[in-house]
């Protein structure tokens, strides 16, 4: 294929790349203002950029700008119309956030959102600003925004080693790839501290903070280099995706990037890791490639590749394997793929009979000059033996050049035949064939011979004078030449097609597997149907037994599904936890017959896959190594979605089951609730009417019941309210003895059985509480007690502060005796039991304690009974002036 025609864009891809255009024009394009950290600069940056627009009459919109309290910040922003901000009400407090829906009614030109990484107030359409982005973008509005390199989700281990705190807040790194423009804001650590102590970026007693422990001039340093080569990353992606559209062939050598090219042999080692060494040197990106070109040399060679292109991986190489005839031309491309500016290739010394044949680095010095070589001597490590081809290989090989021999003699045997009935001109045809179907059978190597031993063999037998080499008329010499021409010409085509196809083979086998398996997966609705198709997909697809292990509700792995292939369970529980592969083939573990991988889905690991290949060194093989990393990942994806459909199925039951309890719940109470009132009013009109005897007794126990009845309803009433609406507190400051007293007189009657004893410290703080809703606590667990207790046993009721807390306890002479999930609704200590009561007088009390910032807590006592303890947050109490 001609230079001219290997240039020519492909219209497949101009076509996608209009396509894309297409759709790039209509959203917006998003501009980042990107620095190592804090106080460079960016947003200030970003509105003089802003400033500048809006003079040229740009519709310019500020979303959200946090200027930290900074006046030269805030003194961009005069002159900028800024949207306002969003009221989101979280745990009682009032916040403030950008308004998505206002600033897409608003649809500026462009819209300033600062912080990109910032994350969201729970009850926000998104949990991410950068969602937000997306969201203005996909609506065709320019967003400009600010973000620094600690936020970037690739780096965020590297900075959190480097600063030594882990950041939460992270951004994709394809919002960052994806951006139309980055423009880097950098600033000088010594500048950057320089600011801080002048009040630049942090203000108070937070510069004090940050100078003593992230803003150390070493980690300014280490922050700046990333930030840096994160950027150089960026614009050499975007010179590689330039060149490959514009299908620019020349190389441009704006970044150090090493091609290695290894062959297969023994000192392929060596070469690997001179080229690492070297790589470290020049702080450059490298490449490690093998072509297979099928020229017939042994299997062994290829497996010898395949652990060097894994050695490779593990010295932090890319590797890859290329199909191509021509190692010169593959090796090229490659280079000019890749923007690789310098080949690096051992020296592999000519052997003598081959002297016409020129080495893969002179073809390419002839016709590549602009890539520079890096020629290494090809030699053993020390004290490595040599590798000798197995006498398997070799005697393939020889048996390969045997059965080209024996063609071309049963070709001559064969014409000779012929000869009786045609010219000597036609049998000339059968010794072309003949060397075509050896070249498609055996390759080049067996082709090239059987092109010369046909030559040879018409001469001998065929040409006057017969059974002799001397040849009388010089005309035959042209037909030599022509017949040898054509054969070695004829024997190569075929031979490269017969790689063509094997390569096209190979792909077409590893396409349609994991299509099948996609198809499988996607049909497959439980779990047991997804075992039964990676069991089959797998074993047919890498030749291999295979078994599978999901963790089960408590993270346990389990075997599900063998296929005859003995599982351990532990080091199947050890890949499950620490996400990484172990067994047969690698570090961990290598004595075990089974290689363990873990199957990775995009939120966590959901299980293990179990390989016994049959050839072991087949995942040596980098494409063989991507078809099976591409069918884990169907697998664990399948195995993730069918997760979330059951909890999807379980949740939308629970929260069926949920509304219908809440419905009923409501409607019993309001319509129980008017009667029990009209009962208690009566029995407490006619309580001082009555005659001393039966009557008396009668209408107390009414009352006794329906008062009773009333706070069951109460409970009822707020636990569906709770479950709704949420926990809403009207905090005031208040006296608790003052709580407590209520609580009890309004239990007089259910405790008159009993004794009571108040214990709180005559210094006790006033404290800021909803007074009802924790006197609804006292009575609930005050009730409580009396019901669970018998008669004339001791309730006592205490309050202390301890430290920042108030510590309020509850505490009884009962059986003591209660399940473990106490605070459950619904649940009872007694599940029989003729005590009245439905068990969510506890559960509504800690729903209460909790809204108030506070902990509930029920243990035994140290005798016998119950002992409720309740914490709450002192806070600091208001003088008696301000009250």
């Amino acid at each position: 294929m001609s230079a001219t025609h290997q240039d020519r864009p492909d219209p497949d891809a101009l076509l996608a790349r209009v396509q894309q255009e297409e759709q790039a024009a209509l959203r917006g394009k998003l501009r980042i203002y990107f620095g190592s950290n804090a106080g460079v600069g960016k947003t200030c940056a970003m509105l003089e950029a802003a400033q500048r627009e809006s003079s040229l009459g740009r519709d310019v919109l500020a979303g959200v700008v946090e200027t930290h309290g900074r006046t030269e910040t805030a003194d961009l922003l005069h002159g900028l119309e800024q949207l306002p901000r969003a009221q989101r009400l979280h745990r009682e407090f009032a916040l403030t956030e950008f308004d998505l829906d206002a600033a897409l009614l608003r649809h500026p030109a462009v819209v300033l959102v600062d912080e990109l990484a910032h994350s969201n107030v729970p009850g926000s359409r998104h949990p991410k600003r950068w969602q937000d982005v997306e969201e203005l973008l996909s609506a065709g509005i320019d967003v400009w925004t600010t973000l620094n390199v600690q936020h970037l989700e690739s780096l965020n281990d590297l900075v959190s080693g480097i600063i030594g705190i882990r950041v939460r807040e992270t951004v994709p790194d394809h919002v960052f790839d994806n951006a139309h423009e980055v423009v880097v804001i950098d600033l000088p650590p010594d500048d950057l501290l320089q600011r801080l102590k002048d009040g630049k970026v942090y203000l108070g007693p937070a510069a004090a903070r940050a100078s003593q422990h992230f803003f150390r001039k070493g980690n300014l340093l280490a922050l700046r280099e990333l930030a840096l080569r994160r950027t150089a990353d960026r614009v050499d992606t975007q010179m590689r995706v330039y060149r490959r559209e514009q299908s620019i062939s020349t190389l441009w050598p704006a970044r150090e990037r090493l091609l290695v090219g290894v062959a297969g042999d023994a000192g392929d080692e060596r070469l690997v890791r001179e080229a690492a060494r070297l790589a470290q040197k020049l702080e450059a990106d490298w490449i490690v490639v093998h072509v297979a070109s099928d020229q017939g040399r042994g299997a062994k060679r290829y497996l010898t590749a395949m652990k060097t292109l894994a050695l490779a991986s593990e010295f932090g190489a890319d590797t890859a394997t290329l199909p191509g005839m021509d190692v010169a031309e593959a090796l090229a491309a490659c280079a000019r793929e890749h923007n690789a500016n310098r080949l690096v290739l051992g020296h592999h010394p000519r052997q003598v009979w081959r002297f016409w044949h020129q080495s893969v680095g002179d073809r390419i010095s002839r016709h590549h000059p602009q890539i520079d070589q890096i020629v290494i001597a090809h030699g053993l490590l020390p004290g490595k033996p040599p590798v000798i081809e197995k006498p398997a290989a070799a005697a393939g090989t020889t048996l390969a050049y045997l059965w080209a021999s024996l063609a071309c003699f049963a070709a001559s045997a064969v014409a000779a035949l012929l000869l009786q009935v045609f010219d000597l001109a036609n049998v000339v045809m059968l010794f072309l064939l003949t060397v075509v179907l050896v070249a498609l059978r055996y390759g080049r190597g067996p082709g090239v011979w059987a092109a010369m031993l046909a030559v040879l063999c018409f001469d001998f037998f065929f040409v006057a004078p017969r059974y002799s080499f001397t040849v009388t008329d010089t005309q035959y010499f042209f037909t030599f030449a022509l017949m040898l021409g054509i054969a070695l010409i004829t024997g190569q085509l075929t031979a490269r097609l017969r790689h063509e196809a094997r390569t096209a083979a190979a792909r077409e086998r590893r396409a349609t597997s994991l299509a099948r398996l996609a198809r499988d997966l996607s049909a497959a609705l439980t779990v047991e149907q997804i075992s039964e198709v990676a069991l089959r997909t797998f074993s047919g697809v890498f030749e291999a037994r295979v078994g599978l292990a999901l963790p089960d509700a408590a993270d346990g792995v389990h075997s599900v599904g063998a296929g005859g292939l003995p599982i351990d369970d532990s080091i199947a529980q050890w890949t499950y936890d620490h996400g990484h592969a172990a067994g047969h083939g690698t570090d961990t573990l290598s004595a075990a017959k089974g290689c363990y991988l873990p199957l990775k889905a995009p939120m966590r690991v959901r299980g293990v896959l179990v390989l016994e290949l049959s050839q072991s060194e087949r995942l040596n093989d980098p494409q063989e190594r991507r078809l099976l990393e591409a069918c884990m990942s169907q697998l664990a994806i399948a195995l993730e979605r069918v997760h979330f459909v059951e909890v999807a199925q379980s949740t939308l039951v629970q929260m069926e089951g949920e509304k219908m309890r809440n419905t009923l719940l409501a409607a019993i109470s309001h319509d129980l609730r008017t009667p029990l009132t009209t009962l208690i009013g009566a029995a407490d009109t006619a309580l001082p009417h009555a005659p001393p005897g039966p009557l008396t007794e009668l209408l107390h126990g009414i009352h006794e019941q329906a008062t009773s009845m009333q706070r069951l309803i109460e409970n009822l009433l707020d636990m569906a309210r709770l479950q709704e609406h949420g926990v809403r507190l009207n905090r005031q400051w208040h006296s608790l003895e003052e709580i407590v007293g209520s609580a009890l007189r309004q239990l007089r009657e259910p405790l008159a059985r009993h004794r009571v004893h108040t214990t709180l410290d005559t210094h006790l703080p006033l404290v800021e509480v909803d007074a009802l809703l924790i006197e609804r606590v006292l009575v609930n667990l005050l009730d409580n007690a009396a019901k669970y207790t018998p008669p004339g046993t001791t309730i006592t009721v205490a309050a202390s502060q301890v430290a920042d807390s108030i510590v309020l306890e509850v505490s009884d002479n009962g059986p003591g005796s209660a399940p473990a999930n106490l605070f459950e609704p619904f649940t009872r200590g007694q599940q029989e039991s003729s005590v009245a009561g439905i068990g969510l007088g506890l559960a509504l009390a800690k729903r209460i304690v909790e809204a108030h910032g506070g902990r509930i807590d029920a243990n035994p006592g140290r005798v016998c009974g119950m002992h409720f303890i309740i914490t709450l947050p002192a806070g600091t109490p208001p003088s008696m002036e301000t009250l």
